[in-house]
């Protein structure tokens, strides 16, 4: 069995009892990679000898001082948008393929104060703009339950990671989805924090006022471990939101007697595929038998999300890419003869086809005579679509529906049509508009055996009510516990 089948507080009484070492977690990790990573895709850039020096460290430490950090030892892997001191980081991007960061995000610097190893940086759609992992600028991810499928995006590299057993845990980000939606499609643990609670910065922007950063994981107890290091007011973020930070761990009890839940229709409504509904339904069961009720509801502009949201985080997107010019940052083109020429060149052949259709979108957005009309207005349907939330959690505690529309789809099924495509953010995207957290847990599986997702939203800087429900549901089913047959 993997070291890895251990929660982290397992593993932290395994290393103090001295039954395994870190370098055996580390191993452990790497050998999994050789096995599988040609079939999955998972990483761009590993980071074996540092890694493997500082487990060496770290097991000469473990006799010699009494205090350990939250997550001593552990091995992580990290989206490939989080900057990491000395280790390439490039977006999935060609434009960023020679970036090495001469500082750590501040994720990062927190993963080292708390003695996490990095493993490597996780593939991804490129400057996080995708679905489906389809859009990296080196090669698409594969589904671990089954290759020909997508893992979803744009934090496909992590959550696929992590469901192939390569790591234990991984961050993302999520901009409209991007960490929840893959957690579901590979039957994995992933949390979207409240907006500020995490620090975004070294987080490569793509849209600021719905970026933020989470973890990915096989449970809901070691999330709240991952969380708990992670999650802090922030000085160098200016929209870093300073709250007390409570005890993540001690929220996961197992009693949700008397917890209400609200049921949106239109999250369970048309689009939604049956076997979905079915497992959702099955998800209220659980939690009725377990004392709480549950009510439908409605969110009436969530409609209009996915329209808000492209319009938004595109016109955010065309200023935050402005700066990879080949001159300030990126890769400088080889063909040019003038500096227009230089601007046009390394940003044409540096930038893929997503990139460049959601950076003229947001470009015509903002533009004179058209600023008015979409983005303006577009700010406006986020307010309705926030009040929408706001008066939904006055009566109930959790808002719970599918992640995700449908299971999973193939590689190359919806690459040539991007408005279908970017329906399948459709009940992901509400949450970052609104800037309130939300987790994916599997509920089941579909008929082609790929897992389907449940996810759980909640107020702001309610992440303890959320973890509450996901563990509850998790303690009482098996899901978290499969795996993949690869």
């Amino acid at each position: 069995m993997s070291l890895f089948e251990n929660k982290i507080s397992e593993l932290h009484g395994m290393l103090h009892k001295k039954e395994i070492t870190v370098t055996d977690l580390v191993d452990e990790s790497y050998k999994r990679i050789g096995e599988v990573e040609d079939k999955v895709k998972a990483f761009i850039t590993l980071n074996e000898e540092a890694a493997r020096e500082q487990a060496a460290k770290l097991d000469s430490e473990i006799g010699a001082k009494d205090q350990f950090g939250l997550l001593f030892g552990m091995p992580i892997g990290v989206k490939d948008n989080i900057v990491t001191k000395g280790l390439r980081t490039t977006c999935a991007s060609k434009i960023l393929a020679n970036f090495d960061p001469v500082y750590d995000a501040t994720v990062t610097e927190k993963l080292h104060n708390a003695e996490a190893i990095i493993i490597g940086k996780c593939n991804m759609d490129e400057f996080a703009m995708g679905s489906s992992n389809e859009n990296s600028g080196f090669y698409p991810t594969k589904n671990p339950w089954n290759v020909d499928y997508v893992p979803g995006g744009s934090s496909g590299g992590s959550a696929a990671a992590v469901a192939a057993g390569e790591v234990p845990f991984a961050l993302g980000s999520d901009t409209g989805g991007s960490i929840r939606q893959p957690a579901a499609f590979c039957g994995v643990v992933g949390l979207k924090p409240t907006y500020g609670l995490v620090s975004r910065f070294g987080l490569v922007a793509y849209a600021s006022s719905l970026d933020q950063i989470g973890p990915i994981t096989r449970s809901v107890e070691d999330n709240a471990y991952i969380l708990q290091t992670i999650a802090g007011h922030d000085r160098m973020d200016s929209t870093s939101a300073n709250v007390e930070i409570p005890d993540y761990l001690s929220a996961l009890t197992g009693d949700v007697k008397g917890l209400k839940i609200a049921v949106p229709t239109e999250y369970i409504g048309e689009g939604v595929r049956a076997d979905v509904k079915e497992a959702v339904m099955n998800v209220l069961k659980v939690l009725e038998a377990q004392g709480a009720v549950w009510e439908e509801v409605s969110l009436p502009h969530s409609k209009y999300a996915v329209a808000t949201y492209y319009l938004l985080a595109s016109s955010e997107a065309s200023a935050n890419l402005s700066r990879f010019d080949g001159v300030r940052y990126g890769v400088r083109s080889d063909n040019a003869k003038n500096i227009i020429e230089l601007y046009k060149n390394s940003r044409s052949e540096g930038f893929g086809e997503e990139v460049k259709r959601r950076i003229m979108l947001g470009t015509f957005a903002l533009s004179a005579g058209y600023y008015d009309a979409y983005y303006k207005k577009a700010q406006r349907v986020r307010t309705l679509i926030k009040n929408d939330f706001d008066k939904v959690f006055e009566k109930y505690d959790v808002i719970l529906g599918p992640t995700n529309p449908t299971p999973a789809f193939k590689i190359g099924e919806k690459t040539n049509d991007p408005l279908t495509m970017y329906v399948e953010d459709l009940l992901t995207i509400p949450m970052n508009l609104a800037g309130v957290p939300g987790i994916s847990v599997p509920c089941g599986f579909s008929s082609e055996g790929l897992p389907i997702g449940l996810q759980i939203i909640g107020k702001h800087f309610d992440e303890s009510t959320v973890y509450r429900v996901a563990h509850a549901y998790e303690q009482a089913t098996d899901f978290t516990r499969q795996r993949p047959n690869l």
